[in-house]
């Protein structure tokens, strides 16, 4: 692929992100905007790494695309370059900080949320787990979808028939799992620790742990993650769907948190809700968009609502509908039906 690199729109722990062109006879696979992460040949594991695990995930609408990594000579200087979806809006941590009232409408959480969980179903199913779960590394397009991006500290799954010893700490500490703190595990209910974490920072505009006064040290803060029954606290301005889905996230012992499968049938993310626009957006099946969908039942509509009228609205309803005998005399017709024409029957078996 043939590529011009653009201005920098971003730094991460391991590289530089830049914008670019692409160009050339190639350009037509891919679009004409990529991002492209780049960093010193020597120092490039982290990136060769994200490029093996986003090879193994393959497409997944929740998780940023690679369209291949190059190598560049820049300055005297060997760079590695790992070629990446463009996302126009940033990432959620931007969006929550930009946002009025420094915190997200629930019907967004909800929406970001979801995209989120179906990600790392995703990730987990194919015996990965993220390890740096956090709005940072959560992209906005601008379509308005999220996507999961920076598997640099990604890993594949332990196999549970085999002990490790060494210990390790990866990702941010704000976010990190009592499990990984205390023993050094990565797997995927530290995900979902992760996603509790951002579901909380959504919702409050503030991280999941808050820090006294703004001075505390890493390791005290892995003290209060590790030792002792304390979790993040919950914001009080989530519904109480809301607040028993953070609470699923938020269990200290790793193997009776909730899996991302687990947590996409939850009522926060598996019913239907009013958006700002106030049309329903709806969350009940594995599909969202139900303007591609055909319906499966005859009340399998995005308008429909099923809700109790009370006996006062009965008489109104009655008037909109029509006797048995009106309905019938409606299909009467003098001129009776022309079965010559054919062309537009279908078999049905």
């Amino acid at each position: 692929m043939e590529w011009i690199r653009r201005e920098t729109i971003g730094h991460g722990s391991f590289s530089t992100v830049s914008l670019a062109t692409t160009s050339g006879t190639s350009s037509s696979e891919f679009p004409p905007l990529i991002a492209v992460k780049s960093t010193g040949f020597v120092c490039s594991a982290a990136l060769r790494n994200e490029r093996d695990v986003l090879d193994s995930l393959g497409e997944c609408s929740e998780i940023v695309r690679c369209y291949g990594e190059g190598r560049s000579v820049e300055n005297g200087e060997e760079i590695y370059n790992l070629f990446l979806e463009y996302a126009s809006g940033g990432n959620l941590s931007d969006r929550v900080k930009n946002s009025g009232e420094k915190s997200l409408p629930e019907f967004e959480v909800r929406r970001f949320t979801r995209s989120i969980v179906k990600g790392l179903r995703h990730i987990h199913s194919h015996g990965f787990s993220h390890c740096d779960l956090k709005l940072e590394n959560v992209l906005v397009f601008g379509d308005g979808n999220v996507k999961i991006s920076d598997f640099g500290l990604a890993k594949r799954r332990r196999r549970s028939e085999i002990s490790e010893t060494r210990v390790e700490i990866r990702g941010t500490p704000l976010y990190m799992a009592p499990e990984s703190v205390n023993h050094g595990e990565f797997e995927s209910p530290a995900d979902i620790w992760g996603l509790g974490c951002s579901v909380v920072e959504m919702s409050s505009g503030k991280t999941a742990w808050c820090l006294e006064d703004g001075i505390e040290n890493v390791m005290s803060l892995m003290v209060r993650i590790g030792s002792g029954d304390e979790v993040p606290e919950i914001p009080v301005g989530l519904s109480e769907e809301g607040k028993d889905f953070v609470k699923k996230c938020f269990v200290k012992n790793p193997s009776e948190r909730w899996t991302a499968q687990m947590l996409l049938d939850h009522p926060f993310l598996a019913v239907d809700y009013e958006t700002e626009s106030g049309s329903l957006w709806c969350g009940c099946g594995e599909e969202d968009d139900v303007s591609v969908s055909s319906p499966r039942n005859p009340f399998d509509f995005p308008g429909w609502n099923s809700v109790q009228s009370p006996v006062k609205d009965y008489s109104r309803f009655n008037c909109l509908v029509r006797s048995p005998e009106e309905r019938i005399s409606g299909l009467v017709t003098e001129k009776g039906p022309d079965w010559s024409v054919t062309c537009d029957w279908v078999n049905v078996r």
